[in-house]
């Protein structure tokens, strides 16, 4: 069982920046792959980022070159670095952990609100 717990959300203007933050607890050696969905009110869950163990990364269209995920695995730690924020990033953030069978777990989300 792996337990996902998120935090660094909050309310900035737009152009600013905000971290968000996903520290793993439990057997988190299965673990796989690792990131960030999101979802506004209203509309559907939309994949925002992936890191897999090796490194390798995978964005969202909407945050290409405005988001960068990264991970340290010595912390059990997972981070989302968002940049340029833009009013329609405003959602609630979840990050997700997938083990070697394929099962996710999920923190229990973050609000993140961009003022205009």
């Amino acid at each position: 069982q792996v337990q996902l717990v998120e935090s660094g959300g909050g309310l900035v203007q737009a152009g600013g920046s905000l971290r968000l933050s996903c520290t793993g607890f439990g057997i988190v050696r299965s673990i796989n792959a690792m990131g960030w969905y999101r979802q506004a009110p209203g509309k559907q869950r939309e994949l925002v980022a992936t890191i897999t163990n090796s490194g390798s990364t995978e964005y969202g269209d909407s945050v290409k070159g405005r988001f960068t995920i990264s991970r340290d695995n010595a912390k059990n730690t997972m981070y989302l670095q968002m940049y340029s924020l833009k009013p329609e990033d405003t959602a609630v953030y979840y990050c997700y952990a997938e083990n070697k069978w394929f099962n996710k777990y999920w923190g229990q989300g973050t609000q993140v609100t961009i003022s205009s």
